[in-house]
């Protein structure tokens, strides 16, 4: 075994955004077609994956709200069943995500994408809290009740902006979300949005699969004040393997592991290790040469190592930075 193998294999190992198929829901156990199972998992030495109940935007009307939210608790109920797997288990906390490493369990834990499935109804973070949800991303493409998107969507009305950041109701859920503990995601918002919530927000926000713009100018990335931004609110921002984000325009035969680990370079020079991490969005568009699913996971490790990265630095990207954002918010909740 290489010594990034075995580097690999010893750390705890997180990969914050992982969507799961639908209406058919996973088939977490077979080594399947999906980008993310279990057995790819396992051989791709990975602790955990967050699993993001995705919830594309509709227009907003009281009738989509209420579908996106019956989608949105059905497919967390179905993630929740995946943590029952033979070898995976459900992890909600800090501590239940650790003791499935040490116990050698693959932790499954839930998630939430797109702010869309709370509708107005605030309630409704409590009950996608309850069923396990660690975060949410504040909007997906196309602006919702609570906020602007990075990428508003013309096919479904929307105008460059419809709220100017956040709505009042956008406001109230932060603080909502402060309070039960659950992070804010600022994947997919707009810039006025994410500066927004980062002031807001008692706990430090998180972009759970982002890449930065300084390297490919897509609105879905962060520019260079918004990472400022994260690293003074103590958060962080997962680097994502979506090939278009990765490198402008590109195909997934057109990036390679130089090209994400780049990201990684450029984020840790402007706002420290502390501040960074890996989101793969596998099964939601992430995926290039060299990274094509969980089971190449030892090769980011392998390119850090060849990149002068110590032990200590690799594991904080691959998870020890992220868990540090869910400690925080859990104590801010307690």
């Amino acid at each position: 075994m290489t010594e990034a193998a075995m580097l690999h294999r010893s750390l705890l190992t997180l990969d914050t955004h992982i969507d799961i198929p639908w209406p058919d829901g996973p088939a977490f156990e077979r080594d399947g077609e999906r980008r993310v199972d279990l057995p790819k998992m396992k051989r791709g030495g990975l602790t955990g994956g967050f699993f993001a109940a995705f919830i594309p935007q509709l227009t907003v009307s009281e009738a989509t709200e209420q579908a996106a939210y019956d989608r949105c608790h059905a497919m967390l109920l179905a993630i929740q069943a995946m943590g029952t797997a033979s070898g995976a288990r459900l992890a909600t906390t800090v501590a239940q995500i650790q003791t499935a490493w040490h116990d050698r369990a693959t932790a499954v834990i839930p998630a939430v994408e797109n702010g869309f499935a709370i509708g107005s109804d605030l309630g409704r973070l409590r009950t996608f809290r309850a069923l396990g949800a660690s975060y949410m991303t504040i909007t997906h493409n196309g602006h919702n009740a609570l906020a602007d998107a990075a990428i508003p969507r013309p096919d479904l009305g929307d105008a460059p902006a419809r709220h100017g950041g956040l709505s009042p109701l956008g406001r109230a859920a932060v603080a909502e979300m402060n309070r039960i503990g659950m992070l804010i995601d600022v994947s997919h918002t707009a810039k006025t949005t994410m500066l927004q919530l980062a002031e807001l927000s008692r706990t430090p926000v998180v972009a759970t699969h982002s890449c930065m713009r300084a390297l490919c100018d897509h609105p879905r990335n962060l520019d260079d004040a918004q990472l400022d931004v994260i690293r003074d609110v103590g958060g962080v921002v997962q680097v994502t393997a979506v090939s278009g984000f990765v490198k402008p325009r590109a195909k997934e035969s057109e990036v390679r592991l130089a090209d994400f680990v780049d990201h990684i370079d450029y984020a840790v020079r402007r706002i420290g290790i502390a501040h960074v991490g890996i989101g793969s969005d596998f099964d939601g568009g992430g995926g290039f040469v060299g990274w094509h699913d969980a089971a190449d996971s030892p090769n980011i490790t392998a390119e850090l190592l060849r990149r002068g990265y110590d032990a200590d630095a690799i594991a904080a990207l691959w998870g020890g930075n992220f868990l540090r954002v869910m400690r925080q918010a859990e104590a801010a909740s307690a």
